[in-house]
């Protein structure tokens, strides 16, 4: 319903990576923020950021790479090549995911957290009516990738192999996340914990773009009967 009715144009500020950091440092503070190595709409033939870093497209998602040390030359003019790809069309438009088309197109680099692989656990939280009532964890992002939700009382909602534990600031994450989401029927936020401090990830308006299934049907009605509630109040 938000793909097709929903053209709120804020929206778009919220999918652009560089513009979503400044509404989070101005909401949060900028110890919430994972700072900006370099921006560009390309990439120079020298390394313009020090190693280990993780670039993104500014636009999209899933564009990424992780560069855990300074690359070879070869290298690096692969990626130079995958970048300028990522950029050549506006990102979701197959799915409908509009309000990505109007994010200038372009790349961000960032530190990248922890400093190694494998990436840190992604802590994805559900807002509905400015209330977070569920935390998604991520794990192995870039191996075996597996989730698991929990309520926000981190009560997994069906019974699974991982039992993750809950970050150590997942009450400071719960509160960021209310913070930022205040005025929307609904928003995911994304978090980060590295040796028990958060970082804000990003935003999603469109989780799994409304197709990728919950472990269980039950999950998904009990989650669009809190979403219709928090439009209706």
């Amino acid at each position: 319903m938000r793909k097709l009715y929903d053209r709120s144009p804020d929206q778009t500020l919220l999918m652009d990576k560089v513009a979503a950091k400044h509404l989070a440092e101005v909401a949060l503070g900028t110890e919430w923020v994972v700072p900006t190595l370099w921006s560009g709409k390309t990439l120079p033939d020298e390394t313009p950021f020090p190693f280990p870093a993780i670039l993104k497209a500014r636009h999209g998602c899933n564009q990424n790479a992780v560069l855990c040390k300074a690359p070879a030359r070869s290298q690096w003019r692969r990626l130079q090549h995958r970048s300028r790809r990522w950029q050549r069309a506006p990102y979701g438009i197959w799915l409908d995911e509009w309000a990505y088309r109007d994010v200038p197109r372009g790349l961000i680099a960032e530190p990248l957290l922890g400093g190694k692989l494998p990436l840190p656990i992604d802590y994805k939280i559900y807002v509905f009516g400015g209330h977070a009532t569920h935390v998604q964890v991520h794990l192995d992002r870039g191996g075996r990738h597996r989730w698991i939700l929990h309520d926000r009382n981190w009560r997994p909602l069906v019974d699974a192999t991982d039992r993750p534990d809950a970050p150590a600031s997942l009450s400071a994450m719960l509160a960021a996340a209310e913070t930022l989401s205040r005025g929307m029927s609904f928003l995911r936020v994304d978090f980060y914990e590295v040796d028990g401090r958060p970082y804000f990830g990003e935003f999603c308006l469109y989780p799994g773009s409304g197709f990728d299934p919950f472990a269980a049907d039950w999950i998904d009605l009990e989650l669009g009967a809190i979403w219709l509630d928090a439009m209706a109040s």
